[in-house]
């Protein structure tokens, strides 16, 4: 009798949605903010702050609520806190500020550290977004250029769940030179062993990014303001690479954005 109850509880989770793992909650008859948050597990203040409610806000049925997820994640020896933000798409404010660090914290190996979900932003009220909307207008992309001349060996592809590659990699020669995609200044460069390993990445403003990984050899330093097709580093085979190759992306703030059509490539 009794594992017929937990199986007919387990089939309850499912058709409903289990609190201990959904990212978004429809408020239903009777809950609060803080039975809502507890059965998700995660702390009151995180889902208030996450949905722009005080922690005492009373919520209405129907109502829709993110609720934020994070991740962990050990310091690897000479991990910086540009790769670690970088490999989860987060801002190292963002990471800063749920450890409780400031933002030129020195990282320690074995330190474990909390990722925080990445919110999407709250919309602004209307005045406001018009008023933006008059001030601004959308940033056209850079021109971007090839950063090598190899053949492409993997191409950018995303799933639903997230995972996938998030740009392209393209085969090279031992020592080959690598070229700004376009014109930048270099915000990293080191090595981030274990995926990209020699790194170099570039911003190009209005929150362009461009990615080199792979590298045998980089030829620039942090501050370097770089021209267009000007060598950042030589193509090599460090990291997670199989062959001497370049893993080359493009980002807009976190987001990867598909290298192909921005750099004129067919599919």
């Amino acid at each position: 009798m009794r594992a017929l109850s937990l199986a007919l509880a387990a089939l309850v989770l499912i058709a409903a949605g289990d609190p201990r793992t959904e990212t978004e909650h429809v408020v239903g008859r009777g809950e609060s903010l803080k039975t809502i948050a507890r059965a998700a597990g995660v702390p009151v203040v995180v889902v208030a702050e996450a949905n722009g409610l005080t922690e005492d806000a009373k919520v209405r049925r129907g109502q829709t609520l993110v609720i934020p997820r994070q991740q962990s994640h050990t310091v690897k020896r000479g991990e910086t806190s540009f790769a670690i933000a970088y490999q989860y798409g987060v801002p190292w404010e963002q990471i800063a500020t749920a450890n409780n660090l400031g933002a030129e914290a020195r990282l320690r190996p074995g330190q474990k550290l909390i990722i925080p979900a990445l919110l999407p932003e709250r919309s602004a009220p209307a005045s406001a977004a018009r008023r933006d909307a008059r001030a601004t207008t959308p940033a056209l992309p850079p021109l971007f250029r090839r950063p090598v001349e190899g053949d492409v060996l993997l191409g950018f592809q995303r799933r639903s769940n997230g995972s996938g590659h998030e740009g392209i990699d393209f085969a090279t020669e031992e020592g080959d030179r690598v070229r700004a995609a376009a014109a930048g200044t270099v915000i990293f460069a080191g090595n981030v062993e274990e995926r990209f390993g020699n790194l170099v990445v570039l911003d190009h403003g209005s929150g362009w990014h461009t990615a080199y990984g792979n590298l045998s050899r980089i030829t620039v330093k942090v501050g370097d303001k770089v021209r267009a097709g000007e060598r950042i580093g030589l193509a090599g085979q460090t990291g997670d690479a199989k062959r001497p190759e370049v893993h080359f992306e493009i980002r807009r703030g976190a987001d990867p954005v598909d290298p192909a059509p921005l750099l004129g490539l067919t599919r």
